[in-house]
This record gives C-alpha cells, sequence and structure tokens, in this order.
C-alpha cells in the first residue's frame, strides 16, 4: 500500500483548517520570529500547553506541510516550511 501526496486543494484545506487555531497561529509565529528550530517543549511553553496538546496541533500543522520535524535521538525539532508558505501564502509570514 503506497501513500498518495494530496492535491493542491485538498493540502489547501487542510493549511486553512489548521491555520484556523489561535494556539496553531502562535506556534507558527513563534517558529518563524525565532528562526530556529524549537523542540517540542519550547514549543508547548508558548502557550503553556501539555505535552499530549502540543503534538496535537504539532501533528495538525504537520499534516498540513507548514512544518519540517526533524528527530535527533529522543527529541523532535520543529520549524517552519518556509516552501509552503511561499507556494500557497505569499507574505502571509511576513504579516505575523
Amino acid at each position: 500500500m503506497t501513500t498518495q501526496k494530496p492535491t493542491n486543494d485538498e493540502l489547501r484545506v487542510k493549511i486553512f483548517k489548521a491555520l484556523a487555531d489561535e494556539t496553531r497561529l502562535d506556534i507558527i509565529r513563534a517558529l518563524y520570529t525565532s528562526k530556529k528550530e524549537m523542540n517540542c517543549g519550547e514549543v508547548g511553553d508558548i502557550r503553556d500547553t501539555t505535552k499530549s496538546n502540543t503534538s496535537y496541533h504539532l501533528r495538525a500543522l504537520k499534516e498540513a506541510n507548514l512544518i519540517k520535524v526533524r528527530k535527533e535521538a529522543q527529541v523532535k525539532y520543529t520549524s517552519i516550511d518556509v516552501e509552503t508558505f511561499q507556494t500557497y501564502l505569499p507574505g502571509f509570514l511576513d504579516t505575523l
């Protein structure tokens, strides 16, 4: 069984659903303004949320291709997927 890449419209729907949440907008804002990768604990500190709540929000952002996740040993690092923003929402990050 192979996984299929979402169509452009399917990805657009995921992007807008992901960005329709204030916590996820705060995560995107923090990642963009920091200009660096953040580990999951640092992301959770943004809104003082639990680990499971943070994971929920990060999963939504990752499924929408808005963030990249890199794992190093036991730590996951997240960063903005600038290419997705440039393709589907040009100029959006500058409004944060």
